[in-house]
């Protein structure tokens, strides 16, 4: 199935978003435009702070634009409440940051679950989470803490408890930045799978050039705004097929 014949996750139109106030102010976001669909990866790319990390924000309901709108899995989010944000990050959002962001005092698999276990949390969470850690080859070191786990376990944790609640986007935040180039190949290559084999849409941001290379589509962020033109051909670079 093409990509254009796929359902439309993410459609954002418009995105506007200033920091500061006065001639202190900054208006990262000027009219940025993006459509993702499932099954897809998108990566932009971007000079530091140039709004990539400010579009991830909004996309997964962690900040509110100043003006356009936004739409995800059909919800529309920009006018939404609080508590209507907070559902809908917990049941249609997984977030894969730089850093791992793991509760040091819990096991990686108990990390996982987590999400699951929350007021609202998706049923069959917990079945889901101890799939992904076989599925991602972490079962050796399920219950170990996460400052004795490799980067690259800890951020296959990451990933495992993004994927819990089944989110039909995952927003992924430098997710290679912290991680040697075996380890980050590996994340990579997840994020890939994820896309082609589960049906999510991915938004990949990164400054890497190699790493985007394993989107179907690769946008530029400049002037507040996802530029096409700029971005290298579709999957330049491939990643291999095994996980461990």
């Amino acid at each position: 199935m093409s990509i254009l014949s796929r359902v439309t996750v993410v459609s954002a139109r418009g995105l506007v978003k200033t920091f500061g106030r006065g001639r202190a102010a900054r208006r990262v976001l000027d009219g940025a435009d993006l459509d993702v669909a499932a099954g897809e990866i998108v990566a932009v790319l971007g000079r530091s702070g140039s709004g990539k990390s400010t579009l991830l924000h909004l996309l997964g309901a962690l900040d509110r634009p100043d003006g356009g709108t936004i739409s995800v899995a059909g919800r529309r989010l920009e006018r939404a409440g609080e508590r209507a944000l907070t559902d809908f990050r917990r049941r249609h959002v997984g977030f894969v940051f730089q850093f791992f962001h793991l509760v040091p005092e819990l096991s990686g698999e108990e990390n996982v679950l987590l999400p699951g276990r929350l007021l609202g949390g998706e049923a069959g969470a917990a079945r889901r989470g101890r799939e992904l850690v076989e599925r991602l080859g972490l079962e050796e070191v399920a219950g170990a803490l996460p400052h004795t786990l490799s980067g690259g376990e800890q951020q296959r944790f990451a990933i495992a408890r993004a994927l819990v609640n089944d989110p039909e986007l995952v927003l992924a935040d430098e997710p290679t930045g912290n991680l040697d180039a075996e380890s980050g190949a590996v994340v990579l290559q997840l994020l890939r799978e994820i896309a082609a084999r589960d049906g999510r849409a991915v938004v990949l941001v990164t400054h890497d050039r190699d790493a985007a290379a394993i989107a179907d589509r690769v946008l530029w962020m400049g002037g507040g705004r996802l530029d096409p033109e700029r971005g290298s051909p579709p999957r330049a670079l491939r990643v291999g097929a095994g996980a461990a």
